[in-house]
This record gives C-alpha cells, structure tokens and sequence, in this order.
C-alpha cells in the first residue's frame, strides 16, 4: 500500500493500484477493477488539464471517485431488481448474513408462489381449510339444568396451558343436532321410514333397502330428511350454542339422565386457537424461529453490489463518466478553499466552484440518464411494452388476405 503520511498535493502522473486504496474495498479483489482503476485515474485526471495543469488530488482520490461510481450504478441497477423480484421472494429465508453466495445479485428470479401459498395459509386458518394455527381441544362438563360455561374454566380443567392473559378464539363447538339420517330407516320416531315394516310384513325385508328406493323419486328421501330436521327446529328444543365472550350458552338444557325428555349429555368439546400465538403467526407466516431471518421487505432483500467484472460496456461508460463527475466535484472542492493563489507580479484565479457546480449538473444528468433507461426495463413496462407490440403485430396480420376454403 502506498505510504501517504507525507503531504503529497498533486497527482504525480501514474499510479499503482493495490487492495486497500478504496475507503470501502468492495470491488478490491476484482481484478479488471484492479485494472481499470489505474486507467480511470489517467483518464480523470487528463480530463481535468492534466498535464497542462496542475490536478491537486493523489490517487486514492481517483480510486475512491471510481468506487463509489460502481456502487451509484449498483444502487440504481439494484433498485429496479427489488422493484421487479420483492413480490417473488417476500418470505423466503436468507440466512444469517447476507454472504455472496446468498445474493441474488446477477441472479434470474422467477415468478414465485412462495409468498403467496404462505399467505394462503393465513387465509386457510380462518376458513378452516388448513393454515399454520394449531388448534386445541378442551372437554366440557356439563351438568343437569345448567345452559351456561366458561370456557377458560373448561381449558385449566383440562390441564392445557392457560394464564390470565390468554385471549382464546373458539373455532368449532362439538356441540350439533344429531343427524337425520341416522333416523331416517326409524319407524318409531314418526317421521322415518315406517313403510319398511310394510315391506317386512310381505315378505320383502329379504330384500336390501334399495328396493324400496327404486320404487321412490329420490326427492323423496331429501323431503323426508327435511322433515326430520325441521321437526327438531320447531316442535323440539333444537341442539345449538350462543358464544358470548369466554362464555357458552347451550341449548337444549342438559337434564338428568335417563328423563322422559333425553336430553341427557354430560359434556361436549371446544375446538379453540390462541389469539395472541395466531396474531404472530399470521404475520411471521407462522414460522416463528427464523422470523429474523427472512425477506420481509426492501431493507434485507440481499442484493448485493454488482462486481465490476460482470458489468458491460454500456454500464462501464456510464461508471466512467459519473466517476469524472465526481472528480470534477472533489477537485472543485480542493481548488475551492482558496479562490486565488497569488503569483510573482499578479495572481490566479482558480475555477473551484465553477467545478463543483459542472460535476454536479453532471452527476444529476447521469443519474436522470439511467433511472428513464431502467424504469423502462420493470417488469410493468416490459409487460406493457409487450402488450403494445401484440396489438400492433395483430393489426399487421389482419391486413394478411385470408385464404377462402372450398369444401
């Protein structure tokens, strides 16, 4: 590394690149930034007068100028591939550190449903179609002539975790009328089919069932159905449930066992979700361990800059010319801390500001030149682009005579 402890104000016409020169090293172990950073320098500084004049800078200011021309280009590159890829990589793990081999710099992402079966998921857990959210099961004891239950009281009875901060969501009660079909062959409860035992006593209960329902529409079987459901709604205390809170209302009262009425059962179960556990694992989609560890928007997105070597000739000359920029900028800087330098009989006037305000009209040019380039290049322009170019093809082919067949 080159020793710059002694004052050394003015590029002395050459210089030799080494890894450490730049502040940050990021491209330092690239060789054709090695290379280039040497002819960036010669480069800059015959841009500024060199040799005509003097150009008050040494070389680590070129190769710092160089440096951060390469990591402007990265930056605005790397904008537009978070723009087009953070839909198709949002929850993908990434690891500890964002290393090279996990960069997805210089990297074709495709379309990803990643992201999108994760979310389903969350949408899954409340439509009860799947999801990430463990459900639990707790008993609940019921007693003669009590409608209503605490729930949380239900859940410690049963030994499953609980403290006096849990919030629970109930998903399901166990709790349902009996189905019709199991009384549909009934011929005691009135509403079944009773003409079985007609069938019986003709000697046809030889024969299966399905005798009887080839000798009936099947609309039939659906009204009979119909019927014993609606005999339990209106003529019976219909088995249902009011949730209110942490507590159950149920219905029909549980009576004692073995009464006139029947309604005897001495429990039912609560099929419930945590709501705190639920909450982060709708938003961690439900991968707690590595929530720190995940593409979640564009701050840790691991792109990385672009190596040197790997950009081409277009984005090299624009790294070339907004690195002369920047050292127009920092050369004005220097020549602007004294306007004048005086002279034998006279003294000169140095143009310090008159460079700062060129390498930054520059460098906004630059800037404007590759952001219209690369907005053009989004996945929303190049679809639209496409769509146009459609359009315009099939008003071509329209125009194609069209062959009349004859059959």
């Amino acid at each position: 590394m080159a020793d710059y402890s002694e004052n050394k104000p003015i590029w002395p016409g050459s210089s030799s690149f080494t890894a450490g020169n730049t502040p940050f090293g990021f491209f330092d172990n690239d060789t054709m930034f090695q290379t280039q950073s040497d002819a960036f320098a010669k480069f800059a500084a015959q841009n500024v007068g060199y040799p005509i004049m003097d150009v008050e800078l040494i070389d680590i200011n070129f190769y710092t100028a160089f440096e951060s021309a390469v990591i402007e280009y990265s930056n605005q590159v790397n904008q537009v591939n978070i723009t087009n890829n953070l839909l198709s990589t949002l929850g993908i793990q990434t690891g500890s550190d964002f290393l090279v081999s996990e960069s997805l710099s210089n990297t074709l992402v495709g379309s990803s449903l990643s992201y999108v079966t994760k979310l389903s998921k969350t949408y899954g857990a409340e439509a009860d179609s799947g999801g990430h959210d463990k459900w639990y099961t707790a008993k609940v004891k019921t007693s003669p002539g009590v409608q209503n239950y605490n729930i949380k009281t239900a859940i410690s009875e049963s030994g499953l975790p609980l403290d006096a901060s849990s919030s629970i969501e109930i998903k399901r009660v166990l709790h349902n009328v009996p189905p019709a079909i199991i009384r549909y062959f009934d011929p005691f409860v009135g509403t079944g089919l009773g003409s079985q035992n007609l069938l019986d006593s003709m000697d046809f209960g030889g024969f299966s069932p399905s005798v009887n329902f080839m000798m009936m529409p099947l609309h039939q079987d659906l009204l009979r159905i119909q019927t014993i459901e609606f005999n339990d709604r209106i003529r019976k205390s219909h088995w249902s449930f009011e949730v209110h809170g942490d507590d159950i209302k149920i219905f029909p009262v549980p009576s004692v066992s073995g009464s006139i009425a029947d309604l005897h059962f001495d429990s039912f179960h609560v099929e419930y979700v945590y709501e705190e556990k639920k909450a982060n694992q709708s938003v961690l989609f439900g991968n707690t361990a590595v929530m720190n560890n995940v593409i979640s928007d564009a701050s840790n997105i691991p792109y990385t800059y672009q190596q040197f070597s790997h950009i081409n000739d277009m984005g090299r000359a624009w790294i070339i010319k907004y690195g002369l920029a920047i050292i127009k900028e920092m050369l004005g800087y220097v020549r602007g801390k004294y306007s004048t330098v005086p002279i034998p009989n006279s003294e000169v006037t140095l143009n310090g500001s008159e460079l700062v305000t060129q390498g930054q009209t520059e460098k906004e040019a630059l800037i404007t030149q590759l952001r219209e380039f690369l907005d053009k290049l989004t996945k929303e322009s190049m679809m639209t682009r496409q769509q146009a170019e459609n359009d315009a093809m099939n008003e071509v082919l329209s125009r194609i005579p069209t062959k009349i067949y004859v059959g």
